[in-house]
C-alpha cells in the first residue's frame, strides 16, 4: 500500500493536474500512465544496454534506436527550459510510444493508441509533473503497481454502473488459485486495466518462465494469443494495453468489444480460463443482448449474463474464476435458480469464497463472492467447497489500512489458497470451520441457494445470567441510591 512520502508525491502530482486545468480524474489518469509509461520504458532501455554491456554484444530490439535517444527520459527531463519540453514529449516522445509495436495499427497497442491525445495544456505544467514524477522512487516492482493501484483509487467515477477496481491481493489469490499454465487461453471480458491479464503473466513468468521462452514459438504464444481482453471503454483500453507491454506481453489480444452485446456473439469455447470481475449492477434490453447468452438465462440482469458468457466463452474443461455479487448465490427469481442449477448439474462447481463486505470500500459495500468451476457440458459435481473469508489483510472500513499479513486473524489468503489446493482432504472438516465441503445432494435439497451461510454452522456461546429475583434486587438498590441522591441535592439547594 502506498503510505508516507511517496502517498504525498503523489497527491501533489494529482493536485498539479487538477490546479493546472486537468479536471476530468480519467484524464489524469490517462496522461499521468503516459508519463508513467514513458519513464519505464527508458527504464527498461537501461536494463537492456547494461545486459549488453556484461554480455559485451550489442543491444537485441533496443527500444530507443540510435537516433531515438532524445526521446529517453532520462535525457529530456533535463531540458532546462519548459517550453522546449513541451515540444519534445508533445511534437515527439508521444507520437513515439503511439507507434510502439508497430505503425498503422498493427499491433493491438498501436491499434488503440491510434486515438489516443496528448492533452497536458500548458509548459508549466508539464514540467513541474516531470519533476515530481521523477522525485517519485519506483525500482521497486511493487511499489510501481502500489502507486497505480492508488492512481486509480483517486477516480470519483469509480463504482457507477457497477463497475469498480479489484484489489491487487484478491486478483492475485484468484490467480493464484486457478495456477495458470502456459497451454492456457486466458480471457477476461471485462478487461479494464488489465489487472487480472497482468497477474495471470506474472505468475506465468514466476513459475513457468523457461517454458515460455523455450523457444521462439512459445515466446510468440505468450506475447500474441495467451492473453484476450474485452472492454467497450477506449481510454481502459489504451491503459490496459499499456499496463501488459509494461509487464512485458507485447501482443495482446484486447479489443474493443461490448461482451454481451449480440454484435459480438461469435466467440464461443476459445478460453481455457477466464478471470473477470464484471459490473455488477444495471440491466440491459432484451433486444440490445446477444440471442445465445438469453438462449442460456432469460435475465435482463448484467451479473447473471456474465456468468452465462463465461459459459460460452470457456472451451469444455475450461476453469473460471470470477467474482458475483451475494446475491447471484440466493437470488430467488428463476434466472438465478437455473443458472445455479446449471452450474451444480450441467458442469463442475468446484468452489465458493465468501467474502467480506468491505473488500471493495471505498467505492462499495457490497457483499461477493469469488465462483469457481469447471466448464464439463456433463455434470461432475460431487462436492462444492465453501470457505468463509473473514479478512484478506486490510482494514474493512473506507481507509483500508494494511494489517499485519502473517496473523490468520487479520489475513486469510495464504489459509485459503492452502486449503484450495488440499480440498478433496477436508471431508471430515466441521461446518463450524472456515472451510468444508457440501455434497451436490443437499445443495440440490435446498433449491440450489449457495449462500454459505445456508450450510456453515454457528456455536453460539453460552452466557449464564443472574436470576430475574437477583436483578431486581440490583434495580431496587440503584433507584433506592438514586433516591437518596436526589434528596441530598434537594437539602443543598435550600
Amino acid at each position: 500500500m502506498i503510505t508516507g512520502t511517496i502517498k504525498s508525491q503523489i497527491d501533489g502530482v494529482w493536485n498539479a493536474f487538477w490546479s493546472g486545468g486537468i479536471s476530468n480524474p480519467m484524464e489524469v489518469i490517462e496522461q499521468m500512465t503516459y508519463l508513467l509509461f514513458i519513464k519505464r520504458l527508458d527504464e527498461l532501455q537501461t536494463v537492456q544496454d547494461k545486459k549488453a554491456s556484461r554480455l559485451k554484444q550489442p543491444v537485441e530490439n533496443p527500444i530507443f534506436g540510435p537516433k531515438q535517444q532524445n526521446l529517453r527520459w532520462s535525457v529530456f527531463r533535463q531540458l532546462g527550459d519548459p517550453s522546449t519540453l513541451y515540444h519534445m514529449v508533445s511534437d515527439k516522445v508521444f507520437p513515439f510510444i503511439k507507434n510502439l509495436g508497430g505503425e498503422g495499427g498493427s499491433s493491438t497497442y498501436s491499434a488503440h493508441m491510434k486515438d489516443a491525445r496528448f492533452t497536458i495544456p500548458t509548459p508549466a505544467l508539464l514540467a513541474k509533473v516531470v519533476d515530481m514524477l521523477d522525485a517519485i522512487p519506483m525500482e521497486d516492482r511493487d511499489t510501481k503497481g502500489d502507486l497505480y493501484e492508488y492512481m486509480l483509487g483517486k477516480i470519483a467515477s469509480a463504482g457507477q454502473n457497477g463497475q469498480f477496481r479489484t484489489p491487487r491481493h484478491i486478483i492475485k489469490l484468484m490467480v493464484d488459485m486457478m495456477a495458470p499454465k502456459p497451454s492456457d487461453t486466458i480471457c477476461d471480458p471485462a478487461c479494464g486495466t488489465a489487472g487480472f491479464l497482468v497477474a495471470a503473466s506474472e505468475y506465468l513468468n514466476a513459475h513457468h518462465r523457461d517454458e515460455i521462452y523455450a523457444d521462439k514459438k512459445s515466446a510468440k504464444r505468450f506475447n500474441a494469443d495467451t492473453f484476450h481482453g474485452f472492454d467497450f471503454d477506449s481510454t481502459m483500453l489504451r491503459v490496459g494495453s499499456m499496463n501488459m507491454l509494461l509487464h512485458g506481453v507485447e501482443n495482446p489480444a484486447i479489443e474493443n468489444r461490448d461482451s454481451l452485446s449480440e454484435g459480438h456473439a461469435n466467440v464461443e469455447g476459445q478460453f481455457s480460463l477466464i478471470l473477470a470481475n464484471p459490473p455488477f449492477a444495471g440491466s440491459l434490453d432484451y433486444e440490445s443482448t446477444a440471442k445465445d447468452l438469453q438462449a442460456i438465462v432469460k435475465t435482463k440482469k448484467t451479473e447473471l449474463l456474465f456468468l452465462a458468457l463465461f459459459l460460452r466463452l470457456l472451451k469444455a474443461g475450461g476453469r473460471a474464476a470470477v467474482i458475483v455479487p451475494d446475491g447471484v448465490l440466493f437470488g430467488s427469481s428463476k434466472a438465478h435458480k437455473a443458472l445455479r442449477r446449471m452450474l451444480v448439474e450441467d458442469h463442475k462447481l468446484d468452489g465458493i469464497v465468501s467474502m467480506p463486505s468491505g473488500v471493495f470500500r471505498p467505492y462499495a459495500g457490497v457483499s461477493t463472492a469469488i465462483l469457481l468451476f469447471t466448464k464439463t457440458n456433463s455434470g461432475g459435481t460431487d462436492t462444492v467447497w465453501f470457505y468463509d473469508m473473514q479478512a484478506d489483510g486490510y482494514s474493512l472500513d473506507d481507509k483500508r489500512n494494511a494489517l499485519d499479513a502473517d496473523k490468520h486473524d487479520s489475513n486469510n489468503l495464504p489459509d485459503i489458497l492452502a486449503r484450495w489446493q488440499l480440498r478433496d482432504g477436508e471431508t471430515k472438516r466441521a461446518r463450524t470451520e472456515q472451510s468444508f465441503l457440501v455434497p451436490k445432494k443437499e445443495i440440490a435439497c435446498n433449491d440450489y441457494d449457495l449462500s454459505i451461510n445456508r450450510y456453515k454452522q454457528v456455536v453460539y456461546e453460552e452466557v449464564k445470567h443472574a436470576s430475574p429475583q437477583a436483578i431486581l434486587a440490583d434495580l431496587k438498590r440503584l433507584e433506592a441510591e438514586i433516591v437518596q441522591g436526589m434528596d441530598e441535592l434537594e437539602e443543598l439547594l435550600k
